[in-house]
């Protein structure tokens, strides 16, 4: 990586690299005739989720106007495609999210993602398997594990129960340090925890976890049983979180609960409450085709592929140089 600060980070090679991987996702998609889109980088709308922080942006000699915010994802005007009848699309852009800084992440960084008419999450973990086979080569095949089974395997507890003590247990067994202000009355924060810490490093090189437990749909569907599950599944190499998908939920009046109920975590943690998309909303309640949907990070894929374990060697300019 180059040390002068003027300097791009990354070097011409993995530059020139980058582009290549570019050219072949856009190759692979147009070959199987998805369309490739374009939508606003900023919104009126923010994400309703104390989990991520959208940048909110103001004229610079009107401080008091309304706020717009850069999107963390393109996933909800995407959606107003698909509800308008676009079929199968993708994009690939720049996304924002505010105080994400560190050796994988930066503040600004690309996004692939993709919906599928007519694919459910299986169909999807198929297709991005085929994709990484085609950008990476000789990809050992991508094993595929619940969520149930990721943490009877590796931790010996049933991740699915909503109970917090056994999950406190193995982080002390493992001198996981936990933060303070963890809540004693919701066991996700305590289950994301064990998963980073005691999880990932013990997954295998390339596996799809997926069946999340359902007070972490997001915006996926939930399939009844016992318990249910959010259809919703993530990728890991190297036990690196790369993407993200769904079987994505259509149902307006289910999202829009979801978001409020986001938006009164947000309040609850002491974070400004942010203006729900009613333009998706009203587009769900026009009708969103069955499909499913992922997005990927295209900077960690590039890090694998030219086997780098700091961001900021892959970005022409990261934030430090912005």
């Amino acid at each position: 990586m180059n040390e002068s600060p003027w300097q791009p980070a990354a070097g011409l090679d993995l530059l020139r690299l980058r582009a290549k991987l570019l050219t072949r996702i856009r190759d692979f998609f147009a070959e199987r005739d998805v369309l490739e889109v374009e939508t606003p980088l900023l919104s009126h709308a923010g994400l309703p989720t104390p989990q991520l922080e959208s940048f909110a942006v103001h004229p610079v000699s009107r401080p008091e106007a309304v706020p717009a915010y850069l999107h963390t994802s393109p996933e909800f005007p995407m959606k107003r495609l698909l509800a308008a009848g676009s079929g199968s699309i993708y994009q690939i852009c720049r996304v924002f999210r505010a105080d994400e800084r560190g050796r994988r992440h930066n503040p600004e960084f690309t996004l692939l993602e993709w919906y599928r008419v007519g694919f459910d999450a299986a169909a999807l973990m198929d297709e991005l398997e085929l994709l990484l086979q085609r950008l990476f080569g000789q990809l050992p095949p991508v094993q595929r594990l619940s969520y149930r089974e990721a943490f009877l395997q590796y931790a010996g507890i049933d991740g699915l129960d909503d109970a917090i003590a056994p999950l406190q247990r193995v982080l002390a067994e493992h001198a996981v340090p936990v933060p303070e202000a963890m809540p004693a009355d919701d066991p996700d924060p305590w289950r994301d925890l064990l998963l980073t810490q005691v999880i990932e490093p013990r997954l295998p090189p390339a596996v799809f976890l997926y069946d999340y437990p359902a007070s972490q749909a997001a915006l996926a569907r939930v399939r009844p049983g016992s318990p249910p599950v959010a259809e919703r599944f993530e990728l890991y190499l190297d036990g690196v979180e790369i993407a993200n998908g769904f079987h994505e939920l259509s149902d307006a009046v289910e999202q829009r609960r979801r978001f409020e109920a986001g938006n009164a975590a947000r309040v609850s943690q002491g974070l400004a409450p942010v203006p729900l998309d009613e333009h998706l909303l009203a587009a769900l309640d026009q009708g969103l085709p069955d499909c499913a949907g992922v997005a990927v990070g295209l900077d960690r894929l590039l890090m694998r592929a030219a086997g780098v374990d700091e961001i900021d060697a892959v970005l022409a300019f990261p934030w430090g140089r912005a």
